[in-house]
C-alpha cells in the first residue's frame, strides 16, 4: 500500500523502517498533518497520523478528496478523529491498540494494519469504524 505518516519522531523512524521491511511504499514526515501538509497525502492510499493530529470534518473531507481510503493512527485512543465523518466519507480508521507502547511495538501493529488492509481483510481489534464490519475478520494477536 502507498502511505505517507505524519508527525513521524526520530526515534519512530528506524522501527517503522524495519516493520515495513520495504513492503509497503511507506513515506515518513516529521510535519503534523493540516491543511498545510495535506499535499503529501495525493497519491497515497493511506495516511498514518498521531494522537497530535486533528483529523475533524474539513480536514477528512480534503483527505478524502486527495483519494485516501484509510487511516491509521499510532495512538490507542481515536477522540482527535471525528469518526462518523470518516464512516460518512468510507474511510476506513485502525488504530494500534495494544498495551506494549514502546516504538517498536506501534510500527508493528500499524505495518499489520497495513498488511491486513492490503490482503483484503479486516484489522481486527485494531478497527475502530463505527459500522459493522462484513470483511472476513482478522484473528487477533494476544500481547
Amino acid at each position: 500500500m502507498k502511505a505517507v505518516a505524519y508527525n513521524i519522531k526520530d526515534y519512530e523512524k528506524e522501527s517503522l523502517a524495519i516493520a515495513n521491511g520495504k513492503v509497503h511504499d511507506l513515506t515518513l514526515i516529521s510535519n503534523p498533518l493540516n491543511f498545510s501538509t495535506i499535499h503529501y497525502a495525493y497519491g497515497k492510499e493511506v495516511v498514518i497520523v498521531s494522537e497530535d493530529d486533528r483529523l475533524g470534518r474539513d480536514l477528512l473531507e480534503k483527505l478524502q478528496c486527495a483519494g485516501i481510503q484509510k487511516i491509521v493512527t499510532r495512538s490507542i485512543t481515536t477522540d482527535h478523529i471525528d469518526l462518523h465523518r470518516a464512516h460518512d466519507l468510507g474511510i476506513q480508521i485502525a488504530n494500534t491498540p495494544h498495551v506494549d507502547r514502546t516504538p517498536k511495538s506501534i510500527a508493528e501493529q500499524t505495518i499489520r494494519n497495513l498488511n491486513l488492509w492490503g490482503s483484503g481483510k479486516c484489522v481486527g481489534q485494531a478497527c475502530c469504524c463505527v459500522r459493522e464490519c462484513h470483511v472476513a475478520d482478522a484473528k487477533p494477536i494476544k500481547k
